[in-house]
């Protein structure tokens, strides 16, 4: 459906038109409509699906300016997810005039409480920082019309559910309640019947909760292998913009000064920075200073980065409701992506409990070996230099190249220079280890079609083992040493059996 034909007034339809959009998204072209109409929807939609216009055009249509009391609250779960609707508001309603003002908690509060003494008809902020300012008396919300839950399945994860019924239970009864999550969880459900008034579902289908533009595979790997087996999936896809997934902060960290380490753009991304931290990083990578985000999944909520490009899952989510999550980070407006996901043989069960939620079922793929690494970095090195012949003041350089002209073949120049634009993988990188998901109760080790891992690449995981230093385990045997037969002790006299109560009485008994 195109916007055009929507009942939208001429400053909005100037104001989407200025933004390069014509057709409406599936969420939108269903969900526009019931909110023009003043009726609350319960909506199924991740992040990227053109949610902020689908409750945003009709929020906007309703607002007026001439009213200077607060129309519209647009909750999320965190800062960066409230800025970017705040400014995609803003935005869309610039022509109408509003004026829309975005609240979170990590900025100076004072000047939030000056921007709400002003006349306001749209708030978009994060549920502590909006209680805040409720209880001091400066966000007023009694002439409220409309009200927005974005993600709300992420709230429900991060804790803030009380905190969203103590803020609803102070809006006014009569308003229109509009809320979108990526997975509908029970709690949500008892949350909608519980605020919103006879909801119309505007639900995904399950075969669309995840982009078909996203190619989803998974790599069967040890613990261990992961970090060389990552950094050769970066060297053969070269991505323009990727994240890493990673279970622990403390993964986060060692994974990312790792890749830093063997020469890769990247940084990571955890709950452990301040909020300047954080804005710097997102904003050298969303410019492509940084190409590898690394991050755990509460860091990593809220984002919406266009331009990522791959999805490396270091460590599989136990549950499966942040796979997509994360997975939706790629694969946007219609742009292809891809997600691998590295799995130890005990998590095969997460993994299908994933594909039964999905509705798609991830392709096995080898890992590239040592040569075709190499082989993808010596073709992004051959790309760099031919980027880098485009020079506008060559002569500059003259004296000097004579100088390396006379002194070097041109073959030694041109294999300095490829090995200058290469990483070294030779550099051994640790990280901790960290024990696989405990394998999932009721699964029986289904036999997946094309799992290499066990076949093709057998003898080398056996030989990586035997290399593999394990200070934790200690053979019975040393190498080559055969074993002596085990002589038995002779047996004990038989001694008179104690009561149960004299063995109790004994103090620092213990069972042998």
């Amino acid at each position: 459906m195109k916007f055009k034909k929507m009942q939208l007034s001429a400053p909005l339809l100037k104001a989407v038109d200025e933004m390069g959009f014509e057709e409406a998204t599936p969420i939108q072209a269903k969900t526009i409509p019931l909110g023009l109409e003043g009726k609350d929807v319960l909506g199924q939609a991740q992040t990227g699906t053109g949610k902020t216009a689908a409750f945003g055009l009709p929020l906007l249509e309703k607002a007026d300016r001439s009213n200077e009391h607060v129309q519209a609250l647009v909750i999320a779960p965190t800062r960066e997810l409230a800025i970017q609707n705040g400014q995609e508001l803003f935005r869309l309603g610039q022509y109408k005039h509003l004026r829309v003002v975005t609240v979170y908690g990590g900025a100076d509060i004072r000047r939030q409480i000056h921007q709400l003494q002003q006349p306001t008809q749209i708030v978009v902020g994060t549920p502590g920082r909006i209680i805040d300012l409720m209880q001091r008396g400066v966000l007023k919300v009694g002439a409220l019309e409309t009200l927005v839950l974005d993600e709300a399945d992420e709230m429900l994860d991060m804790g803030f559910i009380e905190d969203i019924r103590q803020i609803v239970s102070a809006l006014p009864n009569e308003r229109q309640t509009l809320l979108f999550s990526a997975t509908l969880p029970k709690e949500i459900q008892q949350l909608s019947e519980r605020f919103m008034n006879h909801p119309v579902s505007v639900k995904i289908e399950a075969q669309t909760l995840t982009a078909e533009t996203i190619k989803q595979y998974f790599t069967r790997c040890r613990d261990w292998e992961k970090f060389d087996l990552l950094c050769r999936f970066i060297d053969v896809h070269n991505p323009r913009l990727a994240i890493v997934f990673a279970r622990t902060k403390r993964r986060v960290a060692e994974v990312s000064r790792g890749l830093i380490e063997r020469g890769y753009a990247a940084e990571g991304l955890h709950g452990d920075l301040d909020q300047y931290q954080r804005s710097s990083i997102l904003k050298r990578f969303r410019n492509g200073d940084i190409t590898i985000l690394v991050a755990t999944d509460v860091a990593a909520r809220g984002l919406d980065i266009s331009g990522v490009t791959h999805i490396y899952n270091y460590d599989i989510p136990q549950d499966p409701d942040s796979y997509v999550h994360r997975i939706g980070r790629t694969g946007r407006a219609g742009r292809g992506g891809m997600s691998i996901t590295f799995v130890d043989h005990h998590e095969m069960g997460y993994l299908q409990t994933i594909e039964e939620l999905t509705k798609e079922q991830m392709s096995p793929l080898r890992p590239p070996t040592t040569k075709e690494a190499f082989t993808g970095q010596m073709r992004q090195a051959v790309n760099q230099v031919g980027q880098m012949t485009t020079l506008d003041e060559p002569e500059k350089y003259s004296r000097a190249l004579a100088y390396l002209m006379d002194t070097y073949t041109s073959e030694d120049l041109a294999a300095a220079l490829l090995n200058a634009l290469t990483k070294d993988h030779s550099q051994e990188i640790k990280i901790s280890p960290d024990h696989p998901l405990k394998p999932k109760k009721g699964y029986k080790g289904k036999k997946r079609h094309g799992q290499y891992r066990d076949n093709q690449r057998k003898d080398s995981n056996k030989r990586h083992f035997q290399k593999r230093k394990t200070p934790d385990f200690k053979a019975p045997h040393a190498k080559n040493e055969r074993q002596q037969p085990v002589k038995k002790a002779p047996a004990k006299p038989a001694t008179p059996q104690k009561s149960t109560g004299e063995r109790r009485q004994r103090k620092g008994f213990k069972i042998h």
